[in-house]
């Protein structure tokens, strides 16, 4: 049984590149390289990796005019939309809108004079490009520091509405908008606070929320929360481990609030002594031959008959664990057995084979339809 999905706060749509972001466009899930901008290789093999995992679009950081000419060819050969990160120097911005690029991350606040700023804006117009204004709590500007005492989700709303006032007053609108911090609780005042206050897009994320395990936990509490408010537009999960890990993991959480799907999502319990195989070893293994599956999908695996049957009935393909064979249902009736001590190649080979017929069907379809 499905649950509701949230209703979303409605919000203006922008364009990065060929992804829309906002309004009624899926919710896009996003990461940034790790590797030296300035390594073209090293950072085009690491986007593409990213793609593979299922990224809509990934950020790049360009610190130097040599980091943007690198991105520039970066942006040659990437798959997916790139965001240029940049952060005071506006020669940077205006190199990078001049050789492709599709989103610029700045502050409008600190890339110097109005008329570097206006130059930006003119430069983004120009080249249909959007903006992402990102507030961190941990660079808020010193005056916010001195009014607030600390970091608060009132100081970042008020650092947003700064650089939001400077791109309404020249009259562009194409932004979306982060208030970042590593505090779950800051983290839901700030998006709560700003979304109560501008219609653009949201991008969410918990800022350098930590190593792979418990920064996952903490951008799960932090973000999932915020969807079932409606809230956000394009996600990040900012972790201390490989991009790649970043994009499996942000769709896994729309994945839990039946948001979006990116692949299969698995049933399987946590097993005990009732278990009549090693299903720890077997999710294992099936997570990792799976990988590469983009289309949506639920598989039931179940160690025993206690608790099997009734996960099976509600998955697309479901297994109720016995020795020495196993019951399979499909689309929730039962369909037949198979070898136990086989459980990872007959449930990797039911699940390529439904996406091969289900791929036939639908070409038959089209030339049905074009016949």
């Amino acid at each position: 049984m499905k649950a509701p999905v949230p209703i979303r706060k409605p919000t203006r749509q922008i364009k990065v590149g060929s992804v829309l972001v906002g309004g009624d466009a899926p919710i896009s899930v996003q990461s940034m390289t790790n590797t030296e901008t300035c390594d073209v290789a090293a950072t085009v093999a690491q986007i593409e990796r990213c793609a593979l995992a299922g990224a809509d679009m990934m950020r790049v950081s360009v610190p130097s005019m040599d980091a943007a000419i690198a991105f520039g060819e970066i942006k040659k050969q990437a798959s997916v939309p790139l965001i240029a990160d940049i952060h005071f120097d506006h020669e940077i911005a205006l190199k990078v809108a001049e050789l492709g690029v599709d989103c610029l991350r700045i502050n409008p606040g600190n890339i110097g004079s109005e008329k570097k700023i206006r130059e930006v804006v003119a430069s983004a117009r120009h080249h249909g490009i959007p903006i992402r204004i990102g507030v961190n709590a941990g660079s808020l500007e010193k005056d916010l520091q001195l009014k607030y005492g600390e970091p608060t989700g009132a100081a970042l709303v008020e650092s947003a509405l700064r650089h939001v006032d400077i791109l309404d007053k020249l009259n562009f609108h194409e932004f979306k908008v982060s208030v970042k911090a590593s505090n779950v609780y800051l983290t839901l005042d700030a998006y709560r606070g700003i979304s109560a206050q501008i219609d653009n897009p949201l991008h969410l994320g918990v800022t350098e929320a930590g190593v792979l395990r418990a920064g996952t936990i903490k951008s799960a509490v932090a973000m999932g929360a915020l969807l079932l408010d409606g809230i956000g537009d394009t996600l990040r999960v900012s972790l201390a481990a490989e991009p790649e890990e970043e994009i499996k993991v942000g769709f896994d959480l729309l994945k839990s609030l039946q948001i979006r799907s990116n692949g299969i999502s698995f049933i399987a319990c946590p097993s005990c002594s009732r278990q009549e195989f090693d299903v720890i070893r077997v999710m294992q293994a099936l997570e990792e031959r799976l990988e590469d599956i983009r289309e949506p999908m639920e598989v039931s695996v179940i160690g025993c008959k206690v608790n099997g049957p009734g996960e099976a009935k509600t998955a697309d393909i479901g297994v109720v664990g016995a020795a020495p064979r196993s019951l399979v249902y499909l689309a929730g009736q039962k369909s037949h057995l198979i070898d136990t001590d086989q459980l990872v190649d007959e449930i990797e080979n039911m699940v390529r084979t439904k996406i091969r017929d289900e791929q036939i069907q639908a070409e038959r379809l089209i030339l049905k339809t074009q016949g």
